[in-house]
């Protein structure tokens, strides 16, 4: 039988039984798991500079390097990244052949100096998640896409995003109807507004003159050769603004390397050395020698007579257009 004897007045009771007593502590959560990276580019500074930058960051990890397509499917295979930075043009197997074989397996983002609308839209197409140009973002832009492709949220550099909007507003395929009759006409003519111009009380704004031409916009390089000949109208005179289209300079007596128009291009946008060493993802060393030569084949002795020369405001280069 159970003792009956009643505990002593005051007596310590004991304590009551704690039901997960038993059940083992939990863990202290491990060190999070880094984001794996997959870099693909045939320039081997390139890829260096690549992963010297990612590699820097305490939640990212590059695990493997590729100079192709095959290299990078075979990498891709073996490491299953979490994010692959893939160029375009390459030798063997390119960028965009490779591509659709590569999101199968992980997100990819495009990160090269094309940039070319329908390189950009094809590549769209296969299924990157992103288009980097090279020039056009920064070391934490490019940190912060990895992250953020990994995630689902794409990222695109300016000249990337305008090829998408022009593929979107040349697209004819009818659009799905809006909900909730928006962007009906008769929305909008409720409420007085209308195209037709006896009703728009605003007053008009003043007619050009008969003689006016807008300025010249070039189209967008439809090929690798005049992709490093591509250059904003720096420091043209009004006339040439408003008398039809400008000539574009001769280039090609230049004689520049593909690398070294690069480099020109980034040093009449204004860049610095450390700047376009940034951008290229090569020392500040190997950017003097290519400006070096750069002034030899330009007949220069400063950036800004180089400048001149290579978009063609120098007084020699104008007097040349016959």
């Amino acid at each position: 039988m159970p003792d009956q004897t009643p505990h002593p007045t005051g007596a310590p009771q004991p304590p009551p039984h704690h039901p997960f007593a038993d059940l083992p502590l939990p863990q202290p959560p491990g060190p999070a798991r880094r984001l794996r990276v997959v870099v693909v580019d045939d320039n081997p500074v390139v890829r260096a500079g690549l992963t010297a930058l990612l590699s820097g960051r305490a939640d990212i990890e590059v695990v493997a390097e590729a100079a192709d397509g095959r290299e990078a499917y075979e990498a891709t295979r073996q490491h299953r990244p979490d994010v692959i930075l893939l160029d375009v043009r390459m030798p063997g197997v390119d960028g965009i052949s490779a591509l659709p074989y590569l999101v199968r397996i992980a997100p990819v983002v495009m990160l090269t100096y094309s940039r070319e609308s329908e390189i950009v839209q094809e590549a769209l197409r296969r299924g990157a998640g992103g288009y980097l140009v090279h020039g056009e973002f920064t070391a934490d832009q490019l940190v912060d896409a990895v992250r953020d492709i990994k995630e689902g949220r794409a990222h695109f550099t300016p000249t990337a995003a305008g090829a998408l909007l022009a593929q979107l507003r040349q697209d004819q395929t009818p659009a799905p109807p809006l909900p909730e009759g928006l962007g009906e006409a008769s929305s909008a003519t409720a409420y007085g507004i209308s195209t037709s111009a006896k009703s728009d009380k605003r007053p008009q704004s003043p007619s050009l003159p008969a003689h006016f031409t807008p300025p010249y916009i070039p189209p967008p390089p439809t090929s690798s050769e005049n992709l490093s000949h591509m250059q904003p109208h720096v420091g043209q005179s009004s006339s040439e603004w408003t008398s039809g289209r400008p000539a574009a300079p001769d280039r090609s007596r230049f004689q520049l390397s593909t690398r070294e128009a690069e480099i020109m291009d980034l040093i009449a946008s204004g860049m610095n050395n450390q700047q376009i060493a940034a951008t290229c993802f090569i020392s500040e060393k190997t950017v003097k020698n290519h400006i070096n030569r750069i002034f030899a084949k330009l007949h220069s002795t400063s950036r800004s007579e180089a400048a001149a020369k290579w978009i063609g405001t120098a007084p020699d280069t104008r007097r040349g257009r016959g």
